[in-house]
């Protein structure tokens, strides 16, 4: 298995695009007091800057840092061309993200090699053909090699940024000796809580975790979680690398400049947003039974409340007719920080379709072929071509995106509440 995994992949795009960020602390993201870090480079690293970090606090710990909002258009353009580069050598490869990949590549070996040789070529050839470095782990599991790629990277420190070897490999029969010395926030699940949980019982390294009783691990953990880790320290990990991983959930979320009080607005919103992730099912050749929605108020609470349906959907209208029912239901005293809408249970469309005797005054035919035309005509003159009315604000159709308001808050402007503005109104 190999765990392939680009190096500060959004900085490094940056750079590679505009040569005179070369060496400078870049951070990629948001810049506002409700921003995200999403990618910095290694010299911004070295002051403690990471991704996930709220962007306010990036730039208190490096006030001399240049930020860039970020493309993410051109992200997916490079990771294309990226993902290229490691179908060469297998079509078992998995992605996790824009800059990430498990490949296996076991079945490449009589033409490319044993895994190292091929670790060391892809690198090469995709840092010749897109001018981007990538760390390479290599190893007989996919969660020992996304650990090998780790110990694979450059490392940013007060005294510098120290290049990593580019490729780490753990042999067969060297899984333990690999494993043991980490400290246990190196395994999957193992996050800040659950940490100090088994530091509680004098568990610090993977090594003491795999010598701990099955029996104590389950009490501290929990009984599936514990039997997981008790796994993982003893290098057992049996998964495939899957290509073609079912899609679980499509969504469409939004942090705004400053909290919002305005139902009418929000509903606005919902429309635009479950605009947006029907568009992407449809795409997807796919259709849902659970509608959520997602609220986080001033105060950083967080609700989710999700309805499931009968007839599965996949039409802007329908979708933001449950969000918007369940978001009738919710108090807005807090303030709204973020709003969100997504959907699960999936399904392909052509199995969610039914026979129907052709009776009653179910509107979703008409809904699904309204839906088609939409995307014909989006696929042919753009995105802002046609769209709810209810999203149209000074002549400008505002559709929502999936990178919309990735890393940094949208402003709260929003068009007025039109009549057909509640969910469920007609295109």
């Amino acid at each position: 298995m190999l765990h392939v995994d680009m190096d500060a992949f959004y900085a490094s795009v940056e750079v590679h695009d505009d040569p005179s960020l070369a060496g400078r602390a870049l951070i990629v993201g948001g810049d506002g007091p409700r921003g995200v870090v999403a990618s910095c480079s290694y010299e911004a690293r070295r002051y403690g800057v990471r991704s996930a970090m709220p962007s306010s606090q990036a730039r208190r710990l490096c006030p001399h840092a240049v930020f860039r909002p970020g493309r993410y258009e051109r992200y997916e353009e490079v990771s294309r061309a990226i993902h290229a580069v490691f179908h060469r050598y297998t079509p078992l490869v998995e992605g996790i993200a824009l800059d990430e990949a498990f490949l296996d590549v076991t079945g490449a070996e009589r033409l490319f090699g044993p895994g190292p040789a091929i670790a060391g070529r892809l690198r090469d050839e995709v840092c010749r053909e897109t001018g981007l470095r990538c760390s390479v782990g290599v190893a007989p599991s996919k969660f020992l090699a996304k650990l090998a790629s780790e110990a694979a990277k450059p490392r940013a420190g007060r005294d510098g940024v120290r290049p990593g070897p580019g490729v780490v490999v753990v042999a067969p029969g060297e899984e333990l000796a690999f494993l043991r010395p980490l400290p246990v926030e190196a395994l999957w699940g193992v996050g800040p809580a659950t940490a100090a949980r088994l530091r509680g019982v004098g568990i610090t390294t993977v090594g003491r975790l795999g010598d701990t009783p099955l029996a104590v691990l389950e009490s501290v953990a929990g009984r599936a979680h514990g039997r997981h880790l008790h796994d993982l320290a003893r290098a057992v990990d049996p998964r495939p690398v899957e290509p073609d991983r079912a899609t679980k959930s499509i969504g469409h979320e939004e942090t705004y400049v400053t909290d919002r009080y305005d139902r009418d607005g929000l509903h606005v919103e919902i429309v635009r947003m479950a605009d947006a992730v029907a568009a992407r099912l449809r795409r997807a050749g796919l259709a849902a039974r659970t509608v959520q929605l997602k609220l986080r108020s001033g105060d950083f609470t967080t609700r989710t409340r999700a309805r499931t349906v009968a007839r599965p959907l996949r039409d802007g209208p329908g979708i933001a007719a449950v969000a918007g029912e369940l978001f009738e239901r919710e108090e807005l005293d807090g303030g709204v920080r973020l709003l969100g809408v997504s959907v699960s249970s999936l399904e392909a469309a052509a199995d969610a379709e039914q026979l129907e005797l052709g009776f009653g005054d179910d509107d979703t035919p008409r809904r699904e072929a309204a839906a088609g035309a939409v995307d014909a005509i989006r696929a042919r003159f753009g995105e802002q071509a046609v769209g709810p009315g209810s999203l149209v604000r000074d002549g400008t159709l505002r559709v929502g995106r999936p990178h919309d308001n990735r890393w940094a808050p949208v402003d709260t402007a929003s068009p007025p509440a039109l009549p057909s503005s509640r969910p469920g109104a007609k295109l």
